[in-house]
């Protein structure tokens, strides 16, 4: 199974790395590192994570790293990596915008 980021997904990686960095840019490279790797993971496992709860509807599956959690639509034959977001954010708000 393949794994896709979307250029959302991408930013949010270059983002976090940028936040790391500040303090630590060893550990930023390391640890986007780990984040990509659990995103590829998930291909293995697909349906290993839970759907989003309250959203069911629109599919969305969430895995956790660290204080990141990482959401993800399966599809037949790919997984798309759709944000990769700090829990502490208003992660609703992002990835349902419409309610």
């Amino acid at each position: 199974m393949n794994v896709d980021f979307t250029s959302a997904a991408e930013a949010d990686l270059e983002a976090i790395a940028d936040h790391i960095a500040r303090d630590n840019p060893t550990r930023a490279l390391s640890f986007v590192r780990e984040l990509y790797e659990r995103c590829l993971d998930i291909a293995d496992m697909p349906d290993a994570w839970p759907i989003v709860p309250r959203y069911e509807h629109h599919r969305i599956r969430r895995r956790v790293h660290g204080r990141y959690l990482i959401f993800y639509l399966k599809g037949y034959d790919r997984i798309t990596i759709l944000h990769i977001l700090n829990g502490a954010m208003n992660v609703e708000a992002i990835l349902f915008p419409e309610g």
